[in-house]
């Protein structure tokens, strides 16, 4: 084997001897380290065993022999050390069956022990006491073993060759004394129901008189306290009627001063409305007519003083440029009166040199001018009614040709007016 750890299962425990220990070293249920060659390894088995302890033929206090079965449930006690210890030191190398043998001749030892010390009515009618006795002293000496009683209960109690039927008389007895209580109280539970009976008969009699003898008088007062009740309706009555016609007059007379004091409020509501709808119009009409007309005038002016402002700008920008203009006209009449200055002089110098020249010059100049001005009615004229004779042009060869005869009067005009002969002079050239 070699070092390590041991492990043991929780219905078990390691009991551990030898070097470093100065005693055994108990683990119920766990692991532990061991060297094998220095140390000890041993196991104690924790589980719950069942004993059926059986005294045949014991002889009670009274010298009745019987026997009893009992079961107890008892185990070796791993939680606490010392009890394990001494468990260890008791039990240690010896089988399971060997513990359960020595725990169930204990018991047995006990159990008889306590047999002997009660009544066999005592052990019949009181288990539980026998059972508890025989617990605590089995419990008190096994504990010294490090075993504890888990539980004990008595199985069965049997009568003996020499006792038999005893247990059978004393539950015999006891059927006899059940069978006679019961026939006793049964007497008196039927004596008691009649006597019961008798007397609420008698209650019931007393309370049918007292009943009628109540509802007489109640009839009685019934109809006394009716009469008094009728004569005070009536009079309850007479006073309401005319507690009636009086508060009927009165809530006549208050609804009309309530319908006058609703006139009012009406008339108050309907002048607040008309002050209110005064009050609306008023402010419909500031809003629609005057808001608006003193926004219109609020517009008129600052167009006005816009409009103003315009034309005060435009005056001033137009007597600038009427300044300029002048000064511009002035310095083109001043250079066109130079220019046709010049022109006339050298004009006149023309005329001094060529004359007649010069002259039909200048008619041939203008000689366009007066055709315009000759053809200018006739341009201007909607309508023309020419009527012929049946002999020359008609039309507008005829008006060409009065053109023409005008135009062609002109040097005549100007030979009469001058003496100069236009026609001589340009048939000439």
């Amino acid at each position: 084997m070699t070092w390590g750890f041991v492990t043991c299962g929780p219905n078990e425990a390691l009991v551990i001897s030898g070097c470093c220990y100065s005693k055994p070293l108990l683990v119920p249920g766990g692991r532990a380290f061991i060297w094998p060659s220095i140390q000890r390894i041993q196991r104690i088995c924790l589980n719950t065993m069942t004993l059926i302890v059986d005294s045949p033929t014991v002889y009670t206090s009274q010298g009745v022999p019987i026997s009893v079965t009992g079961i107890a449930q008892v185990k070796i006690q791993g939680q606490n050390e010392e009890m394990l210890l001494a468990a260890c030191e008791q039990f240690l190398g010896k089988t399971e069956e060997e513990i359960q043998h020595i725990a169930l001749v204990t018991l047995e030892g006990h159990q008889r022990a306590i047999m002997g010390s009660m009544t066999v009515e005592e052990i019949y009618k009181d288990r539980k006491k026998f059972s508890k006795q025989v617990f605590e002293v089995a419990s008190s000496d096994l504990v010294n073993m490090g075993i504890t009683v888990v539980s004990y209960t008595l199985k069965d109690i049997r009568d003996e060759e020499g006792a038999k039927g005893y247990l059978k008389s004393l539950g015999m007895a006891r059927t006899a004394e059940v069978k006679r209580d019961a026939r006793i109280g049964e007497a008196e539970a039927r004596a008691d129901a009649q006597i019961k009976a008798a007397i609420a008969e008698e209650q019931r009699m007393a309370s049918v008189f007292l009943n009628d003898t109540e509802i007489a008088k109640a009839k009685r007062d019934f109809e006394l306290k009716k009469a008094a009740y009728d004569v005070e309706v009536q009079t309850k009555n007479a006073e309401a009627e005319m507690a009636y016609e009086l508060q009927a007059a009165k809530t006549k007379q208050k609804i009309k001063e309530e319908q006058m004091q609703i006139l009012v409020v009406e008339r108050t509501q309907q002048i607040a409305v008309q002050d209110q709808e005064m009050q609306r119009r008023e402010k419909e009409l500031e809003a629609m007519v005057r808001r608006p007309a003193e926004a219109e005038k609020y517009k008129l002016e600052k167009l006005a003083e816009a409009d103003h402002n315009r034309i005060i700008l435009e005056a001033q920008a137009q007597a600038e440029a009427v300044r300029l203009k002048g000064e511009a006209e002035a310095f083109a009449i001043e250079a066109k009166a130079k220019a046709e200055a010049e022109q006339m002089a050298k004009k006149a110098d023309a005329f001094k040199e060529y004359k007649e020249a010069a002259m039909i010059d200048m008619f041939l100049d203008v000689l366009p001018k007066i055709a315009a001005e000759v053809a200018a009615p006739i341009s201007q004229t909607k309508k023309i009614t020419m009527v012929s004779t049946g002999s020359g042009e008609i039309g507008a060869a005829k008006l060409t040709g009065e053109v023409l005869d005008i135009v062609n009067k002109v040097p005549q005009l100007v030979k009469s007016l001058t003496g100069v002969d236009i026609a001589k002079n340009i048939h000439a050239v």
